[in-house]
């Protein structure tokens, strides 16, 4: 184009337009403030042209106006003097290369460069430090501005309060004085000095307008007018800001609160002193909700989140997180953290210390252990003089029961009757655990037995003495000596042998030498030096526990330390309750029951479990926390039995072997909490890996409407031991055709319920080989098919048979055997060596050397 933009431009040569090059450019910078605002602002960078090496002009971008470069000589004045001079030679004889003089030149470039960049930061860095002086120095002249704002309008604001309540002061008096006259308002402060003005009491609002800033004039600040309060004024209320409020004349609208604080805040800066981080101890117990934890530091939620997520871990404030995270959070956020665990509650509940001092000489406690049917009740029957055998079934104790008798040598023993059933072995391990001594009563004439070894293990276990009772001495059979050699078998030494276990031989018939084994009972007792403090809160051993109807729950305790008094509050287990009555052994009501005393406690809420430990405390509320935990942790353990969950691969491989058993459902209820332990303990043995028994319900006391009504949904069957159901189950029961079946012993019990589970069990098939025959011949028979001709090799064949057709040692057909004849006749059955012809069910397929097994198949009935 031969045309130019700017007019009187010069053109020159082929038509191209010379001119001079801007020394400054132009840009735009967009600036960010707070809120989201923008600005666009236009920058200038100025170009300064440096003075080098011919042809090496070179421009830098500069802000201000710099100070003059340092002279810099010429390229033919630089290149003499800078040459450096030849260093002699050394004496090696090696000559150094001298620099060229572009070398020469270059060097000297690099250094004036160096020169000047140094010469460039020194003056930048000194540019910063004077914008930041001058920067500082406007930041404090602004902030001494605004106190001095902030210390007029507060004066300002003090001058209108007083001139109100002067105002105020004056309507009242004239409201108080009709006929006064008028008078003027006092003087307003300051009114004394020189070129103050008069303040009156009438004054137009308009002469101080609402936004005239304080200070902005070249005169003092006048303390605002005082309003006159006409007669029977009634006091203005803020109203809403309207059209209609605005423009009205009568209304003085004035500066809210609120208008106040903001105009304080923006003259302030929004300046907020930092609040002091206060550090709290912060109680954590094993679980914990985020929100829960936030509130207990005084810290916001959104900031335990915020840590939580940089930890890899996304939460609501509603989720729950261990102890352990929690610590780790509450650290972190400067706070100290006191670990306290949900069973805290249980602390001082049991096994406090006693003085020495206070401790005094108890009853020994002796549980009688043994072999079922070895004299055990009736050895203790015999020392209480009572019949205790007539009120049991078969002989047989169900449950424990706990005596207190009189010695004639050594006061009163208590004594523990635990049964001798297999299925009765928590019991006698629980009599074991609170017992001093302990009587193995083993039978002169049938030795040593499977419970009594059992017996001998839980006193061991219990690390309590024990003392051999040798019982049926007065029978024809009996050999006492076997006795003692048996029990050399199981570490047990007796005295006469050189040991240290205590033996005596007992007759419960004949009443033989029972003042002797109390003799023996004493002695160990006093070894032992058995002693307690009566003088505090009771604990002991829940026995036994069962639900009375006409009495309600009942436990069975044995009082180990302190004194239990009737309306203490007692816990036991899951359980508490107030004591109404305490009944001993005999059936007497007692106010109050120490040390190694069994007795009944009645106004348990519930049915205690049997081995619980039983405790005082001071408050029903202490004694609700302690059963709501222990409740829950119940339920705990039985929600992840329930839905399978395992610790061990064990575990897990028996419950994939059990997955696709058959269950056999029951609901029991027993009479006592023991005999109820100890038939659920025997049924879930009774079962293998097709057929188990599964307890739906299992409780203490009478059958009742809800529990035929349970046993109808699922369909199980409905057991009572010892125990009959109300009139209204058994009307439910023949309602809806629910068998009822009661016992009293435990061997009948199992043995039903072992045959019923039986009948649940897969027939066994059970083949029976009848024989063999070879095959001779195939004939093709004309509405019939292809018969074999075959001779019998051993055996018989029948007719109906189930057959095998086996070809070179391999089954190809298995079936029934649909004819059979000897030569045109049908018969039932052939022997060995006589020929015969077969013919199969659906099969055409027979060669001749084929074999022929022949076979009955037999469903044979399993049992457990």
């Amino acid at each position: 184009m031969s045309e130019t933009k700017t007019p009187g431009e010069k053109k020159i040569g082929s038509g191209k337009t010379l001119t001079l090059k801007p020394r400054t450019e132009t840009g735009v910078v967009r600036q960010s403030f707070s809120h989201g605002r923008t600005k666009q602002v236009v920058v200038e960078k100025v170009k300064r042209r440096v003075i080098g090496a011919p042809g090496e002009a070179k421009a830098e971008p500069v802000a201000e106006p710099v100070a003059p470069k340092p002279r810099v000589a010429p390229p033919s004045a630089r290149s003499a003097p800078a040459a450096p001079q030849a260093p002699a030679p050394s004496k090696s004889g090696v000559v150094l290369r001298t620099l060229t003089d572009d070398e020469r030149n270059a060097r000297a470039h690099a250094l004036a460069d160096a020169r000047l960049r140094e010469a460039e930061e020194r003056r930048i860095a000194e540019e910063d430090a004077r914008r930041r002086q001058s920067r500082e120095s406007i930041e404090k002249a602004e902030r001494e501005a605004a106190e001095a704002r902030k210390r007029e309008e507060e004066e300002r604001h003090r001058r209108e309060e007083e001139a109100k309540r002067k105002a105020e002061q004056e309507a009242r008096k004239r409201f108080g004085e009709e006929t006064a006259p008028a008078t003027a308002a006092p003087a307003a402060p300051g009114a004394g000095r020189v070129g103050a003005r008069p303040q009156v009491i009438e004054a137009d609002e308009d002469e101080t307008p609402r936004g005239r800033r304080p200070g902005a004039g070249a005169g003092p600040a006048r303390p605002a007018p005082a309003v006159k309060a006409p007669r029977n004024a009634i006091p203005k209320q803020r109203t809403r800001l309207t059209v209609v409020n605005a423009t009205n004349a009568d209304e003085v609208r004035e500066r809210s609160v609120a208008s106040f604080r903001r105009r304080t805040q923006r003259l302030k800066g929004h300046h907020d002193e930092p609040k002091e981080k206060l550090a709290r101890e912060v109680v954590i117990p094993e679980t914990i909700t985020i929100q829960e934890l936030a509130n207990r530091m005084a810290e916001r939620g959104v900031d335990v989140i915020r840590m939580l997520m940089k930890q890899g871990h996304m939460a609501k404030i509603t989720d729950v997180i261990d102890a352990d995270t929690a610590q780790l959070i509450a650290e972190e956020l400067g706070h100290t953290v006191k670990r306290v665990s949900e069973a805290d509650v249980e602390e001082g509940l049991f096994d406090a210390p006693d003085d020495p001092e206070d401790l005094e000489p108890r009853a020994p406690v002796v549980t009688i252990m043994g072999h079922v049917d070895h004299g055990k009740t009736s050895l203790l029957d015999a020392i209480r003089s009572a019949n205790v055998v007539s009120g049991e079934a078969g002989g047989i104790t169900q449950h424990i029961g706990a005596y207190q008798v009189d010695s004639p040598s050594h006061g009163k023993i208590t004594f523990i009757d635990t049964p001798g059933h297999a299925a009765f072995t928590a019991m006698r391990a629980r009599g074991a655990r609170v017992t001093d001594i302990v009587v193995l009563v083993v039978a002169a004439d049938d030795g040593v037995m499977p419970q009594t070894i059992e017996a001998i293990h839980h006193a061991k276990a219990a690390k309590v003495p024990m003392i051999v009772a040798i019982n049926k001495i007065d029978k024809p059979d009996a050999k006492p000596d076997r006795v003692r050699t048996e029990l050399l078998q199981h570490e047990v030494q007796v005295e006469s042998l050189g040991g240290d276990v205590l033996d005596v031989e007992v007759s419960a018939m004949k009443k033989i030498n029972l003042d002797k084994l109390l003799e023996t009972i004493g002695l160990q007792a006093e070894i032992l030096d058995l002693k307690a403090n009566p003088r505090r809160l009771a604990e002991g051993t829940v026995i036994e526990a069962k639900l009375d109807r006409g009495r309600g729950p009942v436990a069975t305790v044995l009082v180990q330390r302190g004194t239990l008094d009737i309306g203490d509050i007692v816990v036991a287990g899951s359980e508490w309750g107030r004591v109404r009555a305490i009944i001993t052994d005999k059936g007497e009501s007692v106010d109050d029951a120490g040390p190694s005393v069994p007795v009944e406690v009645l106004g348990f809420n519930g049915t205690p479990e049997a081995g619980d430990r039983l405790g005082v405390v001071e408050s029903e509320a202490r004694a609700r926390e302690i059963t709501t935990y222990r409740a829950r942790q119940r339920r705990d353990k039985q929600a992840a039995r329930q839905t399978g969950m395992r610790g061990s691969l064990e575990q897990m491989m028996a419950q994939a072997k059990t997955a696709g058993r058959k269950e056999f459902p029951l609901v029991v209820k027993a009479d006592v909490q023991g005999s109820l332990e100890a038939i659920v303990g025997a049924l879930d043995k009774l079962g293998n890996d097709e057929v188990g028994a599964r307890i739906v319900l299992s409780g203490v006391g009478g059958i009742t409407e809800s529990d035929i009504t349970l046993a109808e949904s699922i369909g199980a069957a409905v057991i009572g031991f010892n125990v009959r159901a109300h009139k209204e189950a058994r009307e439910a029961a023949e309602r809806d055709g629910i068998e009822i079946r009661y016992y009293n012993i435990i061997y009948n019990l199992v043995d039903d319920v072992k045959a019923a589970m039986s009948g649940l069990l897969t027939p066994e098939r059970r083949e029976t080989m009848l024989g063999n025959a070879r095959i001779q011949e195939v004939f093709n028979v004309s509405k019939v098919g292809k018969v074999a001709g075959c001779i019998v090799t051993d055996g018989t064949v029948e007719r109906g048979a189930n057959v095998r057709l086996i070809r070179d040692n391999v089954v190809v057909h298995e079936g029934k055997l649909s004819q059979l004849k000897r030569f045109k006749d049908d018969v039932k059955e052939v022997n060995a060596g006589q020929e015969c012809g077969m013919a199969f069910e659906s099969y055409q397929d027979m060669r001749v050397g084929d074999v022929i097994e022949c076979y009955r198949v037999e469903q044979v009935q399993r049992s457990l």
